[in-house]
């Protein structure tokens, strides 16, 4: 009877670690989303214990000396790969998931053993099964990819890269996680570019995680050190010319109304409020003239919050009406700006030494719609910088796109390709006009589709 018993807890005890191996990893779907009070996606994540499928948020900052030392040990493991010959091509051309049967699965498999995302006991079968759809969303976490565990372009893309290439990537990256290692102070924020993501650092803890829609490949976030200074509530925005010109003169000429739709108001230099038939939009007429979007979360492109950064490149952190762009790979959309997700929590974290600034007051005063400046005391350090590949202590090493093509490396994304982007080209952000001087022309964009 004994044996029995053992026999029996032996093989629950089996099928409990299979289980946990085969559902384990990193799983986030549209199904799986929750929504907070501000409409916001919430993204469910499932996590197992097996390290060698985990890719779980780290609480290490960034921009810290335990960054530094896990990235050099990471490029120590690199560089015994490389010399050992790197690891094999994935043939691209056909989709990978759950049942396929292929060569190419074995070839994918003989990947992902050499770089860790799965282990050598899974065999070499050409069967995509469980452990390979568990590896594959691991990989795609590790790469900034959604991790649906299926092997589209963009993750073969990702696959291909040489071990030699991440090793320079890596190299290049140090040199950057290194000149922002000591001094940063006890509260600041990080700004991610590549990583398209906000993080908020308390006594040498990551607070809160934020996705974030960043500057477009021809019209860049700048790499600076700026501090939060304020933070306005439910604000106005004013049409930069840049997208008077490029955006709103067009959008105005296949739609006369679209100025009354988008509750955007137009004002003279003498600050009185014009029609827009008063203006001739065939020309560039539009310029000579003020255009303000009134209050309103729904509709404004800077949703119900601003964050004012002190920098001379006239960019800022804000809210967004268009909140799906944080479900996607490719979150390079703005014209220099940074837009957040989950704002509210960030804003409640940056007004926690502001005396009467709590998360229910911020929201009463949201739910008002009154306009409101909130000066940020003390002001909070805030980092935007351009970090493509690092690792956490717990030994999984991240890489992303070189989206502004600034490691060096000729690497390319695939989201680059996209018609959400544009050729690459050498660009500056840019100062705006007005009253709040950059974001957003493809706010313009998502309103008309």
């Amino acid at each position: 009877m004994r044996l029995e018993r053992s026999v029996r807890e032996s093989a629950i005890f089996q099928f409990a670690r299979y289980a946990a191996f085969v559902l384990g990893a990193v799983a986030v779907t549209p199904a799986s989303a929750a929504w907070d009070q501000d409409g916001q996606a919430e993204w469910a994540q499932r996590y197992d214990a097996d390290a060698r499928l985990t890719v779980s948020r780290s609480t290490t900052p960034i921009l810290s000396a335990h960054t530094v030392a896990a990235t050099e040990a990471a490029i120590e493991r690199l560089r015994e790969i490389a010399a050992d010959g790197g690891w094999p091509q994935v043939p691209a051309g056909q989709q990978l998931r759950l049942g396929s049967n292929s060569p190419v699965v074995s070839a994918l498999r003989r990947r992902l053993v050499i770089s860790g995302d799965i282990g050598a006991e899974t065999g070499a079968s050409p069967v995509f099964d469980s452990y390979v759809e568990a590896a594959v969303r691991r990989f795609q976490a590790r790469h900034g990819i959604i991790p649906t565990g299926v092997v589209n372009q963009q993750t073969v893309q990702a696959l291909n890269v040489p071990a030699e290439t991440r090793l320079k990537q890596l190299e290049t990256n140090l040199v950057r996680l290194r000149s922002f290692s000591h001094g940063l102070g006890n509260r600041y924020v990080t700004a991610n570019i590549p990583a398209a993501s906000v993080e908020t650092v308390e006594n040498g803890e990551v607070v809160t995680h934020h996705m974030a829609g960043v500057g477009k490949i021809d019209r860049q976030s700048p790499v600076m050190q700026t501090k939060a200074i304020q933070v306005n509530f439910n604000p106005f925005w004013t049409v930069p010319a840049s997208v008077i010109r490029k955006d709103l003169i067009p959008k105005m000429q296949a739609d006369p109304n679209y100025l009354n739709a988008n509750h955007i108001r137009v004002y003279s230099k003498d600050n009185q409020e014009l029609q827009p038939e008063q203006i001739n939009w065939r020309s560039l007429d539009a310029l000579n003239f003020r255009f303000r979007q009134d209050i309103g979360g729904d509709f404004n492109s800077l949703g119900v919050v601003r964050i004012d950064i002190a920098n001379p490149y006239g960019v800022y952190m804000h809210d967004t009406p268009a909140k799906g762009v944080f479900g996607d790979d490719f979150r390079f959309v703005s014209s220099g700006c940074i837009r957040l997700q989950n704002v509210r929590d960030y804003v409640a974290w940056l007004l926690k030494e502001t005396p009467g600034w709590d998360r229910d007051h911020i929201d009463e005063v949201i739910a008002s719609g009154e306009r409101v400046d909130v000066k940020i005391t003390p002001a909070v350090p805030v980092y935007w910088v351009y970090i493509t590949a690092w690792a956490a202590p717990d030994g999984v090493t991240q890489f992303r796109d070189d989206i502004y093509q600034r490691d060096g490396l000729g690497l390319r994304s695939a989201g680059a390709d996209s018609p959400a982007s544009t050729v690459v080209q050498a660009a500056r952000p840019m100062r705006g006009e007005g009253q709040f001087p950059s974001d957003d022309d493809s706010y313009f964009e998502e309103r008309s589709r």
